[in-house]
């Protein structure tokens, strides 16, 4: 059962998700809504085209940084000084790349303007974080979440040169995160240790437990 959302500031539980995760429709975009989302394990994804829809997937893709594998040519780009890292100094820019980011088999892209508004709000008031990745002082890389505890929500990531978005996940892995919550199955994420774990043990790991 799809559940309709109004004004007030709820959800249903997320066990009575549809079996690919659609919970809700509707509701807003506001700080509060957005952080009782993540804090029940729930998260918007919609285009344009469609209201507002909240997902809860029965099963989370997810990376423990602890299990985090960097292939050998990764570790050679680590070591150069081909890259420059930073944190949080280019969240608009970060948010922005990933909305324009080419992605195989989605037509247009589900950052709308309302999204990017509202996690800009989000990020100025301390919730949501980017990791940066430069070449030359040009953005080429970069990835965004949202902070729940000590897990951090990822939302979206890109790259315009070969490893930049590998270099802003491994600087996220060393920020002392406990899980990063990667949402939907990649093969790119799967190969550098993210794996399915079930909604009870995320929700544990969310709650601290």
């Amino acid at each position: 059962m799809i559940f309709r959302l109004d004004e007030r500031l709820a959800f249903p539980d997320p066990v009575l998700a549809e079996a690919d995760g659609l919970l809700a429709v509707g509701g807003d975009l506001s700080v509060d809504r957005l952080l009782l989302a993540y804090r029940n394990g729930i998260f918007p994804w919609y285009s344009a085209d469609t209201p507002i829809l909240w997902y809860s997937p029965h099963e989370r893709f997810v990376l423990f940084p602890a299990e985090l594998k960097v292939a050998k040519s990764l570790r050679q780009v680590l070591k150069s000084d081909k890259f420059a890292v930073t944190v949080n100094q280019a969240f608009a820019g970060v948010i922005d790349a990933c909305s324009l980011a080419p992605r195989p088999g989605q037509d247009g892209t589900w950052i709308t303007s309302e999204m990017k508004a509202a996690y800009l709000e989000l990020h100025q008031s301390g919730h949501a974080h980017s990791a940066e990745v430069w070449q030359n002082r040009e953005l080429i890389g970069g990835l965004y979440g949202v902070q729940v505890g000590t897990v951090f929500c990822g939302e979206s990531m890109f790259s315009k040169v070969s490893n930049a978005s590998k270099v802003a996940l491994v600087q996220l892995c060393g920020m002392g995160f406990s899980l990063i919550d990667c949402q939907v199955y990649t093969g790119h994420l799967a190969s550098m240790g993210a794996r399915m774990i079930s909604r009870e043990e995320y929700m544990g790991i969310l709650r601290g437990e």
